[in-house]
C-alpha cells in the first residue's frame, strides 16, 4: 500500500540521481552511494543543488513518486508528479464542506490543543523535580487555561472565526512556555518567541525545518487518498499554499515535530555549530545538522503508538494517512465526525 512507502532524502548538495532499470541510483562524485527500487519508494526529496536526470524524472512520474525540491535551507520550492488521479466524487465532497467546515475545524483544532496540553503535561512529569517555583507555575497555568479553551473548543457553538481565535490563543500559550521545555544551558539556544520567514534563532529554524517535512508527508498523505491539498478548512484558501496539508499537520506537529525538536536539543544532538546564521539574521541548519535532524525524523517515524480511533498501533509515520483516511471517510458519509489524533 502506498502509505507504507517510504521516502529518500537526498541532502548531498553536488549528488546526481539516474534511472538504472526499476532502480533509482544515487552517485556523489561518480560514486554509487544508494540503490533504491521504484517500488519502495513513495516521494523523493532533494535539498539543494542536486541533479536529477529527465529519464528519472518520467519513470518517478509514472510509478506514482514525487520529486519535491527544496533549497539547502529546507524551504519549498517545487514539486514534480504525475497525472492526478482520486475520486472526483470525493473532491466534489471536499469543496461543498469547506464551504461550512465549522465541525472539521472543531475537531482539528481541539486535537491540537489537546497536544499541546499533553506535551506540557509530559514536561511536568519529565522535569517536575527540576524546575523553578515560578517556571512550574507558569507551565501548570498554562495546561489548566489550555484545558478551559479545549472545553470551550469541544463543547462550545464557537463560529469559524471563533474556532481560529481559539487556536491562536492556545498557540500563544503554548510558545509561551516553550522556553521553559529547554533544558539545555547557553545563550545560544535559548527560547525568545516564535519567529518564521525567516527564524531568528536555532530552535525557530529547527522547527521551521520539520514543519516543512512535517507539511510534505501530510501533502502527500492527503493526496495519496484522492483530496485536493490546496483545499482547506481551518487555513484559508491562498494561491500555492497546501491548506488541506496545514490542517492536517497542526494536531500532529506538537508530538512529531516539537516534541522531537526538543529531544534533539535538550539531549544536545544538536548544538549551535549545527546552525549558521545568515545576513539579516536569519539563522539556518547547516548540512551537518540537517544530516542529524533528517537521521532523527526517520527513526521518530518508525515509534509505534496505538491510534485512539482505530485502537491499533500504527508507526508515527503512518498518521498523516490514517487521518487523510478519517477525514476522506467522513467526507463520504461513512463517519460523523471527523477524529483527531491525539498522543497518550
Amino acid at each position: 500500500m502506498k502509505r507504507l512507502l517510504n521516502t529518500l532524502y537526498i541532502t548531498t548538495e553536488g549528488a546526481s540521481l539516474r534511472k538504472d532499470g526499476e532502480n533509482l541510483v544515487a552517485e556523489v562524485d561518480g560514486a554509487e552511494r544508494a540503490r533504491v527500487p521504484f517500488h519502495l519508494l513513495a516521494s523523493v526529496v532533494l535539498f539543494g543543488a542536486v541533479y536529477i536526470s529527465p529519464p528519472l524524472i518520467g519513470a518517478c512520474a509514472l510509478a506514482g513518486i514525487t520529486i519535491v525540491l527544496l533549497d539547502r535551507a529546507g524551504r519549498f520550492e517545487a514539486r514534480v508528479e504525475g497525472p492526478v488521479s482520486g475520486n472526483v466524487l470525493l473532491r466534489r465532497a471536499q469543496y461543498r464542506a469547506a464551504e461550512q467546515p465549522e465541525a472539521i475545524v472543531r475537531s482539528f483544532v481541539a486535537g491540537k490543543v489537546a497536544n499541546q496540553r499533553s506535551v506540557l503535561m509530559r514536561a511536568l512529569r519529565d522535569y517536575g523535580d527540576e524546575y523553578a517555583s515560578d517556571e512550574r507555575t507558569a507551565i501548570a497555568a498554562a495546561v489548566e487555561r489550555l484545558a478551559q479553551i479545549l472545553r470551550r473548543v469541544e463543547f462550545g457553538t464557537d463560529p469559524l472565526d471563533g474556532l481560529r481565535g481559539a487556536e491562536g490563543e492556545a498557540a500563544n500559550l503554548y510558545f509561551g512556555v516553550f522556553s521553559h521545555l529547554i533544558r539545555a544551558t547557553g545563550p545560544e539556544m535559548a527560547w525568545r518567541g516564535r519567529s518564521r520567514r525567516p527564524p531568528l534563532d536555532p530552535v525557530n529554524a529547527l522547527l521551521s525545518f520539520l514543519y516543512t517535512l512535517l507539511t510534505h508527508d501530510c501533502r502527500s498523505a492527503a493526496e495519496a487518498v484522492g483530496l485536493d491539498s490546496a483545499v482547506g478548512f481551518l487555513h484559508r484558501d491562498r494561491p500555492g499554499r497546501p491548506s488541506l496539508a496545514l490542517d492536517l499537520m497542526e494536531e500532529l506537529r506538537p508530538v512529531l515535530a516539537d516534541r522531537l525538536a526538543l529531544s534533539l536539543i535538550n539531549r544536545r544532538q544538536l548544538q549551535a555549530g549545527d546552525f549558521e546564521k545568515r545576513e539579516g539574521g536569519a539563522v539556518l541548519l547547516a548540512e551537518a545538522g540537517r544530516r542529524t535532524v533528517l537521521a532523527a525524523w526517520q527513526e521518530r517515524k518508525k515509534e509505534e503508538r496505538v491510534h485512539p480511533f482505530l485502537e491499533e498501533k500504527a508507526p508515527l509515520g503512518l498518521v498523516p494517512y490514517l487521518q487523510a483516511q478519517m477525514l476522506a471517510r467522513h467526507l463520504r458519509g461513512d463517519l460523523d465526525v471527523y477524529p483527531p489524533w491525539l498522543w497518550k
